[in-house]
C-alpha cells in the first residue's frame, strides 16, 4: 500500500468511525433495544481510541511527507450534476483540519469517559451517549468538510445534538423551554449559511472550498471571487457564527445552555461547539482577507462580544454561568484574531481554550465542596476581589455597570421586543383572520379546540 492510498484509508477511517459509533447506539434504541451501559462505554471508548489514532496517523504521515493538503472523494454517486450547479462528497485534511478533528476526538473522549461515572445508572445515560454521538460526527464532518454543503450537515447535526442536550431533562418546564430557545437562535445562523452557501453555488459553480479558496494549503489560498461578492457572502457567514458562537446580539442563549448536563455543557459550551462560528470564519479567511469593510466587521463584532462578555462574566452568581461568559470572551478574542489575519495564533489560542473550558467545567460540580475543604483548613473564609475594576470608578459608573451586567446586557429583552413579538403578534392576526374565515364558511364555531375556547367553555360551565 503506498502513502497515497494509506492516507485515503485513515482519512475514511476519521468519518466512518463516529458514524459506527452512533448506528451502534442509536439503531438498538430507536427500536427499543438500548445496548447495556458498560457495551455503550466500551463502543465509545473503542471509536474515540480509533479517531484518535486514526487522526495521530494522519498528522504524522503529512508531517512525514510534507503533504499540506490531503483531499478524500468519496466520488458522484451521491451527487447531483448539472450545469449550473454541482454537489461532491469532499473531505479534506490540511493544517485547520487536522487539528481541529483531533481535539474534537479528545475532548469527546474524555467526556465519555468521565459521562460514564457521572452519568452511571442515570436513566438517560443511553440517551446521553446517543446524543454524543451526533454531535462527534457532527464535529468530525464540520472539521474535514471539503465542501459548504458538507460543513452544513456537520453544522446541522451539532446544531441538533446542542438543543436536544440542552433539554436533556425533559420533564422539567426550564430545560425544555431554553433548548427551544437555543433551537430558534440556530435557525437564524442557519438561515443566514444556507443563504451565503447558495450564493456561493451561484458565484463559482460549485461549492468546495478549494475552488473557491484557492489551490493552495489552508492558509495560503486566495479567494476566486470580488471584494463586493466576498462582502456580501462574508457578512453571511459572520452573521452565522455569531449565532453559533453566541457572538452579540445572540449571547443570551449561552447561559440558557447551562440547563443540560454538566458533560455536554463542557464539551459543547466550553470546548467545541461554541468554537464551530469562529472555525468556519478560519476556513473562509481567503475571503475575510479580500475585503477590508469585512475584516472591520469581524473585529468590530469580537471586540464588541469580548467586551460584553467579560462584564457579564463578573457578576454571575453560578459557576457555569460564570465560565460559559469567559468562554465567550476568549472566543471573541479568536473572532478579533481571525479579523487581523493572526490564523496560527487564533488556531492555537482555540485548541487551548478549549482544553482549559473542559478541565474547569468538569471540575465545576466538586468546586463547591473544594473550597469548603479550602476554607476549613485555614479556618478562615476565601476571600475575593473587587469587580469592575475595583475602586477606579465612580460609584454610579460602577452601579451601571452592575445592572448591565446582571441583565446581561438586555440582549433577551431587546431580541423578544424587536423579533419575537411583532412575529407573535404577526402569527395571532393570522390565527385570527383564519378562524373568522372558518367561522364564517362553517355558519359557527369551527375550532373548539383552541386554546381560546378552551378557556371560553371553562369560563361558562364555571371552572
Amino acid at each position: 500500500m503506498d502513502i497515497h492510498s494509506l492516507m485515503q484509508t485513515l482519512g475514511t477511517c476519521v468519518v466512518v468511525s463516529p458514524a459506527i459509533l452512533l448506528a451502534v447506539l442509536g439503531l438498538p434504541s430507536l427500536f427499543g433495544r438500548p445496548l447495556s451501559e458498560q457495551a455503550v462505554i466500551r463502543w465509545t471508548h473503542s471509536v474515540m481510541v480509533v479517531g484518535i489514532l486514526s487522526s495521530l496517523s494522519m498528522l504524522g504521515l503529512m508531517l512525514a511527507t510534507k503533504h499540506t493538503l490531503v483531499e478524500i472523494g468519496v466520488g458522484n454517486w451521491v451527487g447531483i450534476e448539472s450545469e449550473h450547479f454541482h454537489f461532491h462528497v469532499k473531505f479534506i485534511f490540511d493544517r485547520l483540519s487536522v487539528p481541529f478533528v483531533i481535539l474534537t476526538f479528545v475532548l469527546c473522549g474524555t467526556i465519555g469517559a468521565f459521562t460514564s461515572r457521572y452519568l452511571h445508572r442515570d436513566k438517560g445515560f443511553n440517551r446521553f451517549c446517543v446524543f454524543l454521538a451526533f454531535f462527534t460526527l457532527g464535529m468530525v464532518i464540520s472539521s474535514v468538510a471539503g465542501t459548504i454543503e458538507l460543513l452544513f450537515l456537520g453544522w446541522e447535526l451539532v446544531g441538533l445534538s446542542s438543543a436536544l442536550l440542552v433539554a436533556f431533562f425533559q420533564l422539567r418546564l426550564n430545560p425544555v423551554r431554553n433548548g427551544l430557545r437555543v433551537w430558534s437562535v440556530y435557525r437564524i445562523a442557519d438561515a443566514a449559511f444556507l443563504i451565503a452557501a447558495l450564493t456561493m453555488h451561484h458565484l463559482t459553480g460549485g461549492g468546495d472550498f478549494i475552488g473557491l479558496m484557492g489551490t493552495e494549503a489552508w492558509p495560503e489560498g486566495h479567494a476566486t471571487v470580488t471584494a463586493n461578492q466576498a462582502l456580501f457572502v462574508g457578512l453571511l457567514l459572520l452573521l452565522a457564527a455569531a449565532g453559533k458562537s453566541a457572538l452579540v446580539p445572540f449571547s443570551g442563549w449561552l447561559p440558557r445552555a447551562m440547563e443540560g448536563p454538566t458533560p455536554s455543557s463542557a464539551v459543547f459550551y466550553g470546548a467545541l461547539s461554541v468554537h464551530l462560528g469562529a472555525f468556519l470564519l478560519m476556513r473562509v479567511s481567503p475571503l475575510i482577507e479580500l475585503s477590508i469593510v469585512l475584516r472591520l466587521a469581524v473585529i468590530s463584532l469580537g471586540l464588541v462580544s469580548a467586551l460584553y462578555a467579560a462584564i457579564t462574566t463578573r457578576v454571575q452568581t453560578d459557576v457555569k454561568s460564570a465560565l460559559a461568559f469567559a468562554s465567550l470572551t476568549q472566543v471573541s478574542v479568536i473572532v478579533v484574531e481571525i479579523g487581523l489575519g493572526l490564523h496560527y495564533i487564533a488556531l492555537i489560542h482555540m485548541v487551548g481554550h478549549a482544553c482549559l473550558r473542559t478541565l474547569q467545567l468538569l471540575r465545576a460540580p466538586t468546586l463547591l465542596r473544594d473550597y469548603s475543604m479550602l476554607e476549613n483548613a485555614i479556618g478562615a473564609h476565601l476571600t475575593q476581589g473587587s469587580t469592575f475594576w475595583g475602586r477606579k470608578l465612580p460609584e454610579q459608573t460602577r452601579k451601571w455597570f452592575y445592572v448591565l451586567a446582571s441583565e446581561r446586557g438586555y440582549l433577551d429583552c431587546g431580541i423578544n421586543e424587536l423579533i419575537i413579538n411583532p412575529f407573535r403578534s404577526l402569527f395571532r392576526w393570522c390565527d385570527t383572520m383564519e378562524h373568522r374565515w372558518t367561522d364564517l364558511l362553517s355558519g359557527g364555531e369551527s375550532r373548539v379546540s383552541n386554546a381560546a375556547s378552551q378557556i371560553k367553555q371553562r369560563e361558562e360551565i364555571g371552572e
